[in-house]
């Protein structure tokens, strides 16, 4: 480990690494705010767009510079991570500011507030700054990363907003969407000349977001605006003591390190009465377009850092889906969940993102259900799960999923 160092307020220290981790960390304890991530690119002190915010519901620059990783749980402390890769960094950037968000709360509640850098291809600290004189801010500039005569440098800034990420996202020149989702006007029925169209403006950053809790675990998507478009699902896994840690987008296991394979998968039952499941066994991969309106990318057990898996779930043809539950198998790789982290999301296209943090697993599981779908009149509502089935000897995990939840389907041994 080489020497690293607790920072006070305004100091600096070089950055000798081609990438780090920049983790921002805290203490959980009741009834204390959540706290997020976020990293602003700047091009002499301003975004030069708003792609330049990088966050929960913005998780990769688009120069693959800049990654928010997802947070992980051990104990009492909760990470949150982002990824800086310097040698992708575009030559306008010139800084990073790395800041963190409190979520229901201001960071007067929050204990043990810290960034730390670290080398990403060591893992050895490079710098370490607490944070602990935090009263009513909603948002705060733990640090920043800034180029100087051609190197990397980290400042410990520790300067507080009292008006969230959103005045701190507007103070650096992103536009920021204030305005809860409203539902499009009814149609006008009497017909007026047409206006020649306005070209479509930039949508601005929507920075709202819901974390579904065992205590308030149900969404409706069309309170969060997204009930058109797609909806993306995606799960963040981190891996624990058998394995080096690795975090990543689902399905991008690190072959080195085991030949861990994850299946995302889900269950539909349509309006019409028709079942099925959507996973790669068997090359059933769904499609957006005609039933189920549920597509799962590729499977990918390369191991390599690309997109992962993905499932999609078009919502435009909500009306069609009765009922899907999301759930994830261990293909081979481990025993049981018990050492992975994860984070799922689910990202309507128009629409806050809606989160929630699996439960540590305490038994033996290979099949998790993660998220169910149901059709609530004209709306979906999005229920959190996070339950860990333990299949009986001899039966598959989709037989396990299905008989917990009486989907009732004919079930056949199937192989990738």
């Amino acid at each position: 480990m080489g020497a690293s160092m607790t920072m006070q307020k305004g100091t600096n220290v070089a950055v000798p690494a081609q990438a780090v981790r920049v983790e921002l960390g805290r203490r959980t304890s009741p009834g204390t705010p959540d706290v997020d991530a976020s990293a602003l690119l700047l091009v002499s002190g301003k975004v030069r767009g708003d792609a330049d915010l990088v966050f929960y519901n913005q998780p990769v620059h688009g120069s693959g510079a800049v990654r928010h990783e997802g947070k992980r749980t051990e104990g009492d402390a909760v990470t949150d991570s982002l990824t800086v890769d310097f040698a992708r960094m575009e030559p306008a950037i010139d800084r990073v500011v790395l800041a963190a968000s409190a979520d229901g709360g201001t960071f007067g509640q929050v204990t043990g507030l810290h960034v730390r850098i670290v080398d990403l291809a060591t893992g050895s600290e490079i710098a370490r700054f607490d944070s602990a004189d935090a009263t009513v801010e909603t948002a705060f500039i733990l640090g920043e990363l800034y180029l100087r005569q051609g190197a990397w440098k980290f400042r410990a800034v520790g300067q507080g907003y009292d008006t969230g990420l959103a005045g701190l996202a507007t103070d650096f020149g992103i536009s920021v969407d204030q305005q809860p989702a409203t539902p499009p006007p009814p149609p006008v029925t009497h017909r007026a000349p047409a206006p020649p169209a306005a070209p479509p403006a930039a949508q601005p950053v929507r920075l709202t977001k819901v974390t579904l809790t065992k205590e308030a675990p149900t969404v409706s998507l069309s309170k969060q605006g997204g009930t058109s478009g797609v909806l993306s699902v995606n799960l963040n896994w981190e891996v624990r003591k058998q394995f080096k840690s690795w975090g990543a987008k689902f399905g991008r296991a690190v072959a080195t390190h085991a030949d861990l394979d994850l299946d995302l998968c889900a269950l539909y039952e349509l309006t019409d009465g028709s079942k099925g499941v959507v996973q790669s066994l068997g090359n059933a991969f769904g499609s957006l377009r005609q039933p189920p309106y549920i597509h799962l990318d590729g499977d990918d057990r390369t191991g390599a850092v690309s997109t992962g898996e993905n499932l999609t779930v078009n919502l435009d043809h909500k009306d069609r889906l009765r009922r899907v539950l999301i759930f994830v198998t261990i293909y081979e790789g481990a025993r049981s969940f018990a050492d992975l982290h994860a984070t799922v999301t689910l990202q309507p296209q128009n629409g806050a993102a809606i989160d929630f943090s699996l439960d540590e697993c305490t038994v033996p599981s290979t099949v998790c259900a993660l998220a169910l779908i149901t059709r609530d009149g004209g709306d979906l509502t999005v229920q959190r799960e996070a339950r860990y089935l333990v299949p009986q000897r001899g039966v598959s995990p989709q037989r396990t999923i299905d008989a917990a939840y009486g989907w009732g389907m004919n079930w056949t041994p199937g192989r990738k």
